[in-house]
């Protein structure tokens, strides 16, 4: 069996047509879930691109090893899903951005590695005084489609299917859209009207974390109206309907070229996206509420069930598992990621299943914090305000209590965010599936809580590490007699 990953980046499940969405314009993602399984509640494992990549490659939450920032990638002697298929013979073809790999885990892990260089974006319309400037609301792309990186980017994937590939292969399509700067295509400028939206959710809710407010603050978001952050999320659907077009054309080159019946296809994200709910946009390190965490997972596997929805919470890092299982290959590490084949072939998943995520530093870890990376030239950043990420970095220099250690676990009822510092949060997903309603202080919700805060517990107890499984017992040092006897 061949495998297809194609990966949006910061495409959060809601603002999809399959997943509820009633101006989204997805009908090849849509089409998938229609042939395939779409699982309703799929969630990842941190909220920003490299820890989830991390994750989904290896079934480790970000904690296992430490990959928790943008620049921790999976070194040499990390275990990795691309490495387990090229080591099985697949033809292992990476055509897109990286933050997974470090450079050195390149080589043994792929054979064909490359990305486009085109353009993504438009420019920012804004001059600096105007509030609007750090929104990422941005111009739109106004060259030829074909000219976008994304598409070059899938274009090149299409040509190596049409090239009759001799040995089983894995195509892995790490895109850039639709992360902001929110800048849509000429062609798709305009598809999506701001005032026919769905309200967004609701700008400075009582018991949200302090990073809300910051945010809001050092961005100058405080100062937009609701007309703007709609225009934000107008933009966001769109970039992603720009995205379902060129999924639609990998489609049709699996069609083309006989691939439908012996290659599994997954569409899945790596995080979400604010898209002006909450009156935020782009995401943060501790952020941990649905639109960040909760992405699209559709998959259509040869033989498997159509049209099937698993409803029960599964974690994104389930692909890793899912793979290994379905290419017969057994993983050589200790893992935390269950296999989805059962529910590919139509039965239900678990529906006691709880999810976790996390994010965020500890104070003491300001080589962490955005900007702060000993990088001259990152660092250089920090300090031009004119710089789309200045405000974030300034915040995380300014408040690192704002962007502090969070978890989270949820249930297919409840969702608890713990916080080192700061809000925690606490939601009733049944009453509030927008989480609106921090329930976290409601003595009437201790019970809840309670029972939340100890599986978060034992959770945090059995993925605090794992242990290596290649090493013999018999062939290492006895252990003194004095370590048993205290």
């Amino acid at each position: 069996m061949n495998f297809v990953f194609f990966v949006p980046d910061e495409m959060r499940a809601e603002s999809t047509g399959c997943y509820g969405h009633p101006a989204a314009i997805t009908p090849n993602l849509d089409r998938l879930a229609s042939e395939g399984t779409r699982f309703d509640q799929c969630h990842v494992q941190h909220p920003v691109c490299t820890p989830s990549r991390c994750s989904f490659m290896t079934g480790w939450y970000p904690h296992v090893r430490g990959h928790r920032t943008l620049w921790h990638s999976l070194r040499p002697d990390e275990p990795n899903l691309l490495r387990y298929l090229k080591e099985a013979g697949y033809y292992v073809f990476w055509q897109g951005k990286n933050d997974l790999l470090a450079t050195a885990s390149l080589a043994d892990s792929a054979d064909h590695w490359g990305t486009s260089d085109r353009g993504l974006f438009g420019k920012n319309p804004y001059d600096f005084s105007d509030p609007r400037y750090y929104s990422f609301q941005y111009t739109p792309f106004t060259s030829r489609a074909e000219d976008h990186g994304d598409q070059a980017n899938v274009e090149k994937a299409i040509e190596f299917l049409r090239s009759g590939p001799t040995q089983p292969f894995c195509i892995y399509l790490p895109l850039t859209f639709p992360h902001c700067p929110y800048s849509a295509p000429k062609h798709w400028t305009g598809r999506i009207d701001p005032a026919a939206l769905p309200d967004l959710r609701p700008v400075d809710l009582p018991g949200k974390p302090d990073f809300h407010s910051l945010i809001r603050k050092y961005r100058r978001l405080d100062q937009l109206d609701d007309a703007h952050l709609r225009q934000i999320n107008a933009t966001y659907l769109e970039m992603i309907g720009y995205n379902d077009e060129v999924f639609g054309r990998l489609l049709d080159a699996l069609d083309e070229t006989g691939h439908v019946e012996d290659t599994a296809v997954f569409h899945f994200a790596d995080h979400g996206d604010w898209a002006g709910d909450f009156g935020l946009v782009e995401k943060w390190p501790s952020g941990l509420d649905d639109t960040l965490t909760r992405v699209p997972l559709v998959a259509r596997i040869p033989g498997g069930k159509s049209g099937c929805v698993v409803k029960e919470p599964v974690e994104v890092f389930d692909i890793m598992a899912t793979t290994l299982e379905l290419a017969g290959l057994k993983a050589r590490h200790t893992h935390f990621a269950r296999s989805l084949v059962p529910q590919l072939f139509g039965a239900p998943g678990d529906p006691k299943r709880a999810v976790f995520s996390e994010g965020g530093y500890d104070i003491h870890e300001a080589h962490c914090l955005e900007g702060h990376t000993g990088n001259p030239e990152e660092e250089k950043l920090t300090n031009d305000e004119h710089n789309i990420y200045y405000p974030k970095r300034k915040q995380q220099q300014e408040h690192p209590e704002s962007v502090c250690r969070s978890v989270m676990i949820r249930t297919a009822t409840h969702k608890l965010i713990h916080r080192a510092r700061g809000v925690c949060e606490l939601y009733d997903l049944t009453a509030d599936p927008r989480e609106l309603h921090n329930h976290h202080a409601d003595p009437t919700f201790a019970p809840i809580r309670a029972r939340l805060e100890r599986r978060l517990l034992d959770w945090q107890l059995t993925t605090a590490d794992v242990t290596p499984l290649d090493e013999d017992p018999r062939n290492l040092p006895p252990c003194p007699r004095n370590f048993f006897e205290g």
